[in-house]
């Protein structure tokens, strides 16, 4: 199987309604995918947190650097995507497309040596407030641990050529394009270079890309706080949301039209690729 079909073979397993609550046979049902397919490329640390007194999970795959990064003790790369949905959604572009791109990164990444280590986690409870990644994101920040970029997958697989199908948060269309063909990057200040490298590898790989810088933890513009980064960013880590911008380009986000049908998965390969190449260069 080539790459988008691998994408389609994961969306077929992962789209269906996964909320937590109200879905909790499809919320499961995904949850051992994931593991499943994580568990083929070494073993995956099941990291339990409480939400009103149930247990809920991030499941996470750590890859090991080269034997002389290793040496060098370097922090890691963490790359995130959550598995959980809003009620009534099977969620295939939210967030389907960002789980399958994460296991395909496994796939990709643990073939061949890396200069950083990685680790792969698929976050639960995003839609109730990032509350997996906020629990990550502490834990990380309580035992004074360093991450090199988070980078959270958020949404991938929608894509629109015609002219005006993409919208913006107030002031930034001056500075943007009209079609919602790109994948778009967002990240703080203090992420500008990796910004420059990562769309720089995702554009080289025939993929349009954007980037957004922030300001402030991206507390000027509410519309860049909508994902699993946020928690990383108010611990102080530099992290980076790749994103096909949700509700601003696609009319069926948090709807039950959120289906495989509506996704381009050559759009989504594109960001796939491009993602693998421009993590490799970090």
């Amino acid at each position: 199987m080539n790459l988008k079909e691998r994408l389609h073979s994961h969306l077929i397993q992962i789209v269906r309604d996964r909320n937590p609550y109200l879905a909790s046979q499809g919320h499961f049902y995904a949850q051992q995918y994931i593991r499943e397919q994580l568990a083929q490329w070494g073993s995956v640390e099941i990291d339990d947190f409480a939400v009103r007194g149930r247990i809920h999970h991030n499941l996470i795959l750590d890859l090991r650097p080269s034997e002389k990064a290793s040496k060098k003790r370097l922090p890691p790369i963490v790359i995130g995507a959550h598995y959980d949905t809003v009620p009534g959604s099977p969620g295939a572009d939210d967030n389907a497309t960002g789980v399958a791109v994460l296991l395909e990164l496994a796939r990709e990444l643990a073939s061949g040596p890396l200069k950083y280590p990685v680790q792969l986690v698929a976050f639960d409870m995003e839609e109730y407030g990032c509350l997996g990644s906020k629990h990550y994101a502490a834990k990380y920040k309580q035992q004074q641990k360093s991450i090199r970029l988070m980078i959270s997958l958020e949404m991938l697989g929608y894509c629109n050529h015609n002219p005006n199908s993409q919208s913006y948060s107030a002031g930034l269309k001056y500075f943007y394009p009209n079609s919602g063909n790109f994948i778009a990057l967002i990240g703080t200040l203090r992420t500008v270079p990796d910004l420059i490298n990562l769309s720089g590898k995702i554009r080289k790989s025939g993929q349009p890309c954007e980037w957004l810088p922030v300001p402030n933890r991206g507390l000027i513009v509410p519309d860049t706080r909508r994902s699993d980064h946020v928690p990383f960013w108010d611990n102080g880590y530099p992290a980076i949301m790749v994103t096909d911008t949700a509700n601003m380009r696609n009319p069926h986000y948090h709807r039950e039209s959120d289906r495989i049908e509506t996704l381009d998965l050559d759009f989504l390969a594109g960001v796939c690729q491009g993602l693998v190449k421009g993590i490799r260069h970090l």
